[in-house]
């Protein structure tokens, strides 16, 4: 069994930069703009801006602007107030759906890996359908 698992986890990385190539230039371009302008608004304090650029499954657990920026505040600190953020390449996750990976410095010169979920909704916009953060660790550090 162990091994049948390795096998469907090592087909399905190999599978990924094959998926990430059906995602249209035009298509990332949207995402980074979507993630630039989400992440200033966080800067801006901007909750309304910021939670527009939420998917719909994101607004149901969160159901305004304010809680939604509660949660950013405590939960994705580095997100909230970072000091730069640079683009990485852009995958498609386990469900199917493009993820934009983000490399985000905080003012304390810690680096994180933010790997935003977009969804495509009904009207062919985007939206962030979520976002996880992990730390990086930098080498030599």
């Amino acid at each position: 069994m162990k091994k049948l698992i390795a096998f469907f986890t090592l087909l399905f990385v190999l599978a990924l930069p094959a998926l990430s190539a059906d995602i249209s230039e035009a298509d990332k371009l949207n995402f980074k703009s979507i993630v630039t302008s989400q992440l200033n608004a966080f800067k801006m304090d901007d909750g309304a801006k910021a939670y527009s650029y939420a998917a719909p499954k994101v607004t149901q657990i969160f159901p305004n602007a304010e809680i939604f920026m509660t949660m950013v505040q405590h939960g994705y600190p580095p997100v909230y107030r970072n000091e730069k953020f640079t683009f990485g390449t852009t995958t498609i996750d386990q469900f199917g759906r493009p993820v934009q990976h983000v490399t985000i410095r905080t003012g304390d010169g810690k680096a994180y890996e933010a790997l935003y979920a977009m969804e495509l909704e009904a009207d062919g916009s985007w939206k962030i359908a979520g976002c996880t953060l992990a730390e990086i660790a930098e080498i030599g550090a």
